[in-house]
């Protein structure tokens, strides 16, 4: 019996080869965005699992709560991952429940000379040795204990090593950073950090390294550089230790009033976690969220595309199940018929889908960002899904077919009385309001998401980004030393408008420092405040509006070493209601002394991501700088850049001209969301192909069964567009 439902299933394909086809198109579209879909949200599900210590590492977070006793009602955006190095020992030694403890301190960019040759490496980390016991990389050469234990140990990706070395064997090999006048010795190779982890990095120095070029910042609690994590023991949850924490706090920091400190599990790292200051770019569980919906969307598009061609045709089938229900069929049999050729469809729909998942995977990964893989679909996991989904699916897309069909009365059809019912009309015509409502929804997400993508990327940030160049040259003491030169040549170029000097640009990230200002009943208050060490002519450079009091001048001798220049939120969160009334308020910040001189209007110097923060400036010497800002003229930009690049090879010949325009810069936030919004699109714009053949096939269908009624309008002179305004207008009601 079965052997004759797949003859008859087939057979009536082939009878109707244009109807399968589109019910095999618009199913094999669907079930592939589906799969597409699914390893995206497995793969942002997958991040930092592959550590055996997955379930037992926790990041420690630290929050402020002005100068207020912490009494455990911060929200979780109120705490921040970067923060001091003091920590992560006190919690070992201090609760036995911490096994071991990791810090690091990233984003370190390393000017690297291997014999004459130089290389520029931007994401070297400063790390404890502790590194391997905690997280599962696999160390290639070298020994995981002692590889990161002594000054001037360097542990390579393999990607790094190949770079610097080639095909040697780069163990025992000296390295010269530039920017430190260091030499450092390749202790290890490890593996290339898998992709799917919320922190990266190309290299690996010792933190005993960093301890002794700045050996003070890992003893003051208050002095923020570093990320920590802890190993907590298996039997034991780490957030028993909460409530010792302030008494813990109150033993190791008694001057950190308001501070305090909580645990993050790993595995709420990448997508759950709300606290600020990330080492790296993290998920979007919403994103995550609204992929799914989309590819649930895309499925009951296409089934909802099958489900109205197989009642829509029930009519023409109507006699074979006549014939059948007098020789003896019963509806189950008839039922389990039908199933098998919705069966018979979904199996060659998804055998198709496979091929496009596999022809559509490069350029899923391009227009996502994610290097997705075969392997996380083709998994026994995966197969056992894949069957679930094709019964379901088949079920889902047959059931009331075989149902409505098997239901004839067989002396009606025999007789030619059978026609379509009302009721079947009305479900149609119901479900196709329904998978049009869902395009549509799809649609207006699409518009939101662009017009947010516009938002971001056309907001006024409260400074003037345009045409400006930013050059990093990694506090190199040599360009330190010559800055003042460097500015003045600069400034000799015709198209150079004007030039300064920081420590950190709109956009980059910018360091912390607990400030102390009097408010207006003159008590004094602490908070932390985003800090940029800045030149003269940083705020006139970037066109920054000065609300009250003065920007930096050369004429007042003292503003380098006594004078704090605040944003609008950093005045407000001190309790001013206006500017002019903070103007000479005494402050301290860093064993620094002195007085407000001006107010600035709040700009984004973070992304739009974020709401903007309380943030001071001030003046130091230039061995603080990192970053040199032009501002030139468009008019011959090829030329200017060459020019200075000229310049630059004369001035600082050991270090390479790396540059960046500032709104190229900011933008790159953004890729994310500009990512987010080529995927939302691509896959709206597929929902509306699969919608538009349903109905297509619909409308086909129709005009196949109203043939004789065409045939006769023609005779008594109906025009073309009046044949075709009256086939399409029930589709255009439904539409609107």
């Amino acid at each position: 019996m079965f052997k004759n439902y797949l003859k008859v299933g087939f057979r009536n394909i082939q009878r109707r080869k244009g109807f399968f086809l589109i019910n095999v198109s618009g199913l094999a579209v669907g079930i592939a965005c589906f799969l597409l879909i699914l390893m995206y949200v497995k793969y942002e599900l997958s991040f930092d699992t592959y550590h055996k210590n997955y379930h037992n590492i926790y990041r420690i977070l630290h929050a402020y709560q002005n100068d207020k006793p912490y009494k455990g009602h911060l929200l979780p955006e109120d705490f921040q991952v970067y923060g001091n190095a003091a920590a992560g020992p006190a919690l070992k030694e201090g609760f036995p429940e911490v096994m071991q403890f990791f810090r690091f301190a990233n984003q370190f960019s390393f000017l690297l000379d291997i014999n004459g040759n130089s290389f520029r490496e931007d994401n070297i980390a400063f790390a404890d040795s502790s590194v391997f016991e905690l997280f599962s990389w696999k160390l290639l050469f070298g020994d995981a204990k002692t590889a990161l234990s002594y000054p001037g140990s360097f542990v390579l990706t393999s990607s790094l090593a190949k770079k610097l070395f080639g095909n040697e064997n780069p163990i025992g090999k000296s390295v010269r950073v530039v920017d430190y006048n260091q030499i450092y010795k390749v202790t290890g190779v490890m593996q290339d950090v898998p992709s799917n982890s919320h922190f990266s990095f190309s290299g690996l120095a010792s933190m005993i390294s960093l301890h002794q070029m700045a050996p003070g910042s890992f003893d003051e609690w208050g002095h923020k550089r570093f990320y920590t994590y802890v190993l907590a023991d298996k039997n034991i949850k780490l957030e028993s230790i909460d409530q010792k924490i302030p008494d813990f706090l109150q033993n190791h920091y008694p001057d950190g009033e308001g501070y305090t400190i909580a645990f993050e599990r790993l595995a709420d790292a990448y997508l759950h976690s709300k606290a600020t200051k990330q080492p790296d770019t993290v998920g979007s569980l919403s994103n995550i969220y609204l992929f799914s919906c989309i590819g649930l969307f895309i499925i009951l598009i296409a089934c909802v595309n099958f489900i109205n061609l197989s009642t829509a045709q029930s009519v023409e089938r109507a006699k074979e199940v006549g014939v059948r229900k007098t020789h003896g069929a019963q509806q189950g049999n008839l039922i389990l018929q039908f199933l098998a050729g919705s069966a018979i469809t979904t199996i060659i729909s998804t055998v198709l889908a496979l091929g496009l998942v596999l022809l559509a995977m490069p350029a899923m990964q391009t227009i996502s960002g994610k290097p997705l893989e075969t392997a996380l679909l083709f998994t026994w996991g995966n197969a056992l899904i894949l069957v679930v989904f094709i019964i379901t699916i088949s079920v889902l897309i047959g059931a009331y077919p075989a149902w409505a069909i098997s239901r004839f009365k067989p002396a009606e059809v025999l007789k030619g009385k059978f026609h379509s019912s009302s009721y079947g009309n009305l479900l149609r015509k119901t479900l196709v309001v329904f998978q049009f409502g869902l395009t549509i929804t799809l649609i207006a997400g699409t518009i939101i998401v662009f017009q947010q993508l516009n938002h971001l990327q056309n907001h006024d940030l409260g400074f003037s980004h345009e045409q400006l160049l930013t050059i990093d040259f990694d506090w190199d003491n040599s360009v330190q030393s010559h800055l003042e030169i460097i500015k003045r040549e600069f400034k000799n170029r015709h198209d150079v408008v004007s030039v300064s000097t920081s420590r950190s640009i709109p956009g980059d990230f910018s360091p912390e420092a607990d400030t102390e200002i009097e408010q207006p009943d003159g008590t004094p208050l602490t908070q932390p405040l985003a800090l940029f060490d800045v030149g003269m002519d940083f705020i006139s450079n970037y066109e920054i509006k000065i609300l009250a009091g003065r920007v930096f001048s050369r004429e007042y001798v003292r503003d380098s070493v006594e004078a704090l220049i605040v944003n609008r939120s950093a005045m407000k969160s001190f309790g001013y209601t206006s500017p002019e009334e903070i103007i000479g308020k005494r402050f301290s910040q860093l064993g620094r002394n002195g007085q407000i001189i001006g107010v600035v209007e709040d700009f984004n110097f973070e992304s739009l991501h974020h709401t903007i923060g309380s943030l001071c400036l001030r003046i130091t010497p230039s061995f603080h700088f990192r970053k040199l800002s032009v501002r030139i003229k468009s008019d011959h930009m090829a030329k200017t850049l060459t020019e200075l690049e000229q310049l630059w090879d004369q001035l600082a010949p050991h270090r390479p001209f790396t540059y960046l325009f500032l709104d190229k810069q900011f933008n790159s936030h953004y890729e994310a969301d500009r990512r987010f919004s080529e995927v939302f699109t691509v896959f709206t714009a597929i929902a509306i192909f699969i919608a538009c053949l349903g109905l297509f096939g619909l409308m086909a269908h129709t005009a196949r069964q109203r043939t004789r009624e065409i045939g006769i309008r023609k005779i008594v002179g109906a025009s073309v567009p009046q044949i075709v305004i009256l086939l399409s207008k029930d589709s255009f009601g439904l539409f609107l």
